[in-house]
């Protein structure tokens, strides 16, 4: 991907109501899972992924504290803040299946083991319902930073391509390298479409902007954009120093809420 982030926003946040208390479920002995760090080092190379980055990664884009995610698991802090520093943690399968629970995803997630899946793999909910949003809150959704996929016009027909973009001054802005194919959409009409689908709860949303792609050329501005630069670019390569900026005539979207 090209382009200056990525984290995916921040989806809903689960439920309260039905959330395992901190003393309602027997929680692990942490003293002994700290003297078995030695014997676990040995398999950490077979680990099926890297849980303890993956708790991380989806607690913090819930907006979960350590305190709320132990408490709705059931466990203790230490042990969650173990598990999410040390690389050669390897949790019980009683341990990941609360986890899941209290951040609304699937031990499968938390293995990795669907990281090269596309979303979208749940069920439908049974009453569900499509909501149209207004500019405001499509604007809101996909502001700060992310992926999202552009799509423009070639030679050889319609193309769409992944992009880490950033929201700065209401604009989509991302990276890309001179001589690209996102390049050439420079000067020509766009549509930039980012979405989000939440598999635990069967939701999801999705916005589309649809805009004059412009190259930025002024050199105050081009350093103000690497200043605010959220990292370098996914798909690596020094190259990519062409900033382009997607200038808006028209933004909308949808989102599917469960009744």
């Amino acid at each position: 991907m090209s382009g200056n982030t990525r984290k995916g926003m921040p989806g809903g946040t689960p439920q309260d109501e039905g959330a395992p208390g901190a003393t309602s479920v027997a929680t692990p002995d942490f003293g002994r899972t700290a003297r078995s760090t030695a014997s676990t080092a040995a398999s950490a190379a077979t680990a099926p992924g890297d849980i303890g980055r993956r708790i991380a990664s989806r607690r913090e884009a819930l907006g979960l504290t350590r305190e709320d995610t132990a408490a709705r698991a059931g466990t203790v802090v230490g042990y969650l803040q173990y598990l999410e520093e040390q690389s050669t943690a390897t949790p019980g399968t009683s341990v990941l299946i609360r986890l899941a629970d209290a951040l609304g995803t699937s031990v499968a997630a938390l293995h990795g083991g669907e990281s090269d899946l596309p979303p979208g793999l749940g069920q439908a909910a049974d009453h569900s319902e499509l909501i149209e949003l207004g500019p405001e809150e499509c604007l809101a959704r996909i502001s700060t930073h992310g992926v999202g996929r552009i799509a423009t016009a070639t030679a050889g027909g319609l193309v769409i391509l992944p992009v880490n973009y950033s929201v700065v001054d209401g604009a989509i802005i991302f990276r890309t390298a001179p001589g690209s194919t996102i390049a050439a959409a420079v000067g020509s009409h766009v549509a930039f479409q980012v979405d989000h689908v939440d598999e635990a709860l069967s939701q999801g949303w999705s916005v589309l902007v649809q805009g004059s792609a412009r190259a930025v050329t002024d050199p105050d501005a081009r350093r103000r954009l690497d200043a605010l630069a959220h990292s370098r670019p996914w798909a690596g390569g020094a190259e990519r120093d062409l900033w382009v900026r997607v200038e808006q005539d028209r933004i909308s979207g949808r989102r599917i809420a469960v009744r």
